[in-house]
């Protein structure tokens, strides 16, 4: 597969085309990876989910896939509530993420682990170095999904939206995940698929990647 990975390691990012993920050697100690779209090829599977549950809530407004990846990273039932505002809807928050999950689960092998993440991870773990994953989705889904595509022994750390107040762009799940791992969140490297979670990352003083994999066909 072919991969794109943004970097934005310095002040003047660049564009690599690559399969696999390098980055500076000794300059991190810790690695805190998202989960959907990142070590996960699962935002297909979510997206299609999401427009099932909206038809199904009275939803009556076109979500593209730029509008959803415009909100990557957002906490889903926080996602419901900003539809409900941009479109004028009253989809209940609570019902549209139950069908949305309904949805994902039906489906979930058609979700594939995302490999050069993934054996990035492995070779950190093997390494003995601290790894977390930090995930704006719910807990449940996430673990689920983890075990589907067998990486959830990979990980002891899991932060999900579950365990913070606030979702990205918010500091609160890298930094968690930091301290969870017993790393200064200066020396944490974050992986994610969202510009959103960038911006999480950079507020909460971490240097970043921003892994974008092409949806399975």
């Amino acid at each position: 597969m072919q991969v794109y990975v943004y970097t934005l390691l310095s002040n003047r990012p660049n564009l690599n085309f690559i399969d696999k993920v390098q980055v500076p050697e000794g300059e991190f100690e810790g690695f805190i990876f998202d989960h959907d779209g990142t070590l996960s090829l699962s935002m297909h599977v979510h997206f299609d989910g999401w427009i099932d549950a909206f038809k199904k809530n009275g939803g009556d407004f076109e979500f593209t896939r730029q509008i959803a990846q415009s909100y990557a990273g957002v906490g889903m039932h926080d996602t419901v509530k900003i539809l409900n505002e941009r479109f004028d809807c009253d989809m209940s928050p609570e019902q549209v993420v139950s069908d949305q999950e309904s949805y994902f689960f039906a489906n979930l092998d058609k979700v594939l682990p995302y490999e050069p993440v993934v054996n990035f991870a492995r070779q950190c773990q093997q390494q003995g170095k601290p790894i977390s994953v930090a995930s704006g989705g719910i807990r449940k889904t996430v673990i689920k999904t983890m075990e589907a595509i067998g990486i959830d022994k990979l990980f002891e750390i899991v932060i999900t939206q579950d365990d913070v107040q606030n979702s990205k762009p918010a500091p609160d799940l890298f930094l968690l995940a930091a301290e969870r791992m017993n790393v200064n969140p200066q020396k944490c490297l974050v992986f994610e698929d969202s510009l959103l979670g960038i911006e999480a990352a950079q507020r909460a003083g971490m240097k970043s990647l921003l892994v974008t994999p092409e949806d399975p066909k």
